[in-house]
């Protein structure tokens, strides 16, 4: 559990450029690296979280962590990723930080966002490889990539998956090698019993006017009905806390979550933190600790379900093709937002460029990559 702790820590620490790159970050770290995770359960995994509400790459670190070291090991992976943002945003509600205006950290955001360019990159090379194999998946994959180009919204996050697997079950007959493990991942008891604490929470706060109770029931159900991350967080919370707090502090508390590490729902430890008549740090553990639990409840109930139907021989070809779908809503999250917020002309597009062939050929730590990023930034700020 502390070695989860600890490697999510450093990840929290320093993974900018949203929740794609968070996923390549634990690609990387998880898969690659120290082989915690086989890469089909992970991409198993990933593709559970895309349909469930709530934030996607702390529900997957989430996974990674409970898969490591049980219940345990899913709280050490959760703290570990969510408390540098989490005591940042505080700190800057508490003070009033003006972030943004910091010329050293514009160019830190710089580099950071070239670096998730580089991470995602090689997440996307290495799931590729590995699940696009014929030309079958390769169609379901470009099909994918296009049509999230193409569409928004919840639908088109989750009908790629689903059109993906009814395609396997009707038609690929491959068998596919993913573990079967029989332990209590297995009970639908899991199921039932976090299914209704999920709906009891949904439901109990709301019989208490208390002001941390009724605060509480705010932040819950925003990360209740949160599909696609973050930055569709915003709208939800400005109608449920109404006057609680200014608009501003909404505002605010957005940009400064774009600005730090981890994860984008950490927006609600700012929002948290500039409640009228709680203190800070009480406002924001509470607003963190509720907008985050709703989707580690919908996770831990999913699982038996999830891994049951994954597992069946029946569903063997419909693990095939949700694969190669899930390498193509990272190759379309890739180019939007992550190269376009993040590649602005020919000199970033050769740093990213020599950034990843860095990576593929030297195996190097990200932080020796961000290190080189940082220079490049600087320099050519100099220029």
């Amino acid at each position: 559990m502390l070695d989860v702790f600890i490697r999510f820590l450093v990840l929290g620490c320093m993974s900018f450029g949203g929740p794609v790159a968070h996923i390549g970050y634990f690609q990387r770290e998880f898969v690659d690296k120290r082989k915690w995770i086989e890469e089909e359960k992970f991409s198993m995994a990933l593709s559970l979280c895309q349909f469930l509400p709530g934030p996607a790459s702390s529900q997957l670190g989430m996974f990674i962590g409970y898969h490591r070291a049980g219940y345990l090991g899913a709280i050490a992976a959760f703290v570990g990723f969510t408390f540098p943002s989490f005591l940042l945003l505080t700190l800057a509600a508490m003070y009033s930080a003006s972030l943004g205006d910091a010329t050293w950290l514009t160019i830190l955001i710089s580099a950071a966002k070239l670096l998730a360019v580089v991470v995602v990159a090689d997440a996307i090379w290495t799931m590729a490889r590995k699940f696009i194999s014929d030309a079958v998946t390769f169609i379901v994959c470009a099909g994918s990539a296009s049509w999230i180009l193409w569409q928004s919204g919840l639908l088109a996050q989750l009908l790629p998956i689903v059109v993906a697997g009814l395609l396997g079950w009707l038609f690929i007959r491959k068998p596919v090698s993913i573990e079967a493990k029989a332990n209590k991942d297995t009970s639908l008891l899991q199921t039932l019993v976090l299914f209704g604490v999920f709906a009891a929470l949904l439901i109990l706060p709301t019989l208490s006017s208390a002001p941390l109770v009724s605060m509480f029931n705010h932040f819950y159900q925003a990360g209740s009905f949160v599909f696609g991350g973050g930055h569709v967080v915003l709208p939800l919370l400005q109608p449920l806390i109404g006057d609680a707090v200014t608009g501003d502090a909404l505002v605010e508390g957005y940009a400064a979550a774009q600005l730090v590490p981890g994860p984008m729902f950490t927006i609600a430890s700012y929002v948290g933190a500039s409640m009228d008549g709680i203190h800070p740090v009480i406002g924001s553990v509470i607003a963190t600790v509720a907008i985050f639990l709703p989707g580690a409840l919908l996770l831990f109930a999913a699982i038996p379900v999830w891994q049951k139907v994954m597992n069946h021989n029946k569903f063997a070809g419909s693990v095939v093709l949700i694969n190669a779908a899930v390498v193509g809503l990272l190759v379309a999250a890739f180019y939007q937002p992550v190269w376009v917020s993040a590649v602005h002309g020919i000199a970033d597009m050769v740093a990213v460029v020599v950034g990843f062939a860095v990576l593929r050929k030297f195996n190097m730590s990200v932080f020796w990559l961000l290190a080189g990023m940082l220079v490049y930034v600087i320099a050519k700020s100099m220029m």
